[in-house]
């Protein structure tokens, strides 16, 4: 129950996580096979960006 005086909180690394969680399911359910391959879950995750913007 939230608090009676009305101040949110907003966690945004969890909402982030939240987020790259419901990618994840959007695209497992997508899917042809039974997994999504490791490639595909970095491409949902979009690991490769995070990787890039990192080396810049």
């Amino acid at each position: 129950m939230a608090p009676a005086g009305g101040t949110a909180v907003q966690d945004h690394v969890a909402l982030a996580e939240i987020e790259l969680c419901g990618d994840l399911i959007i695209a497992a359910s997508a899917t042809d096979g039974d997994r999504l391959s490791p490639d595909r879950i970095d491409e949902v995750l979009r690991v490769w960006e995070e990787r890039a913007q990192d080396g810049q």
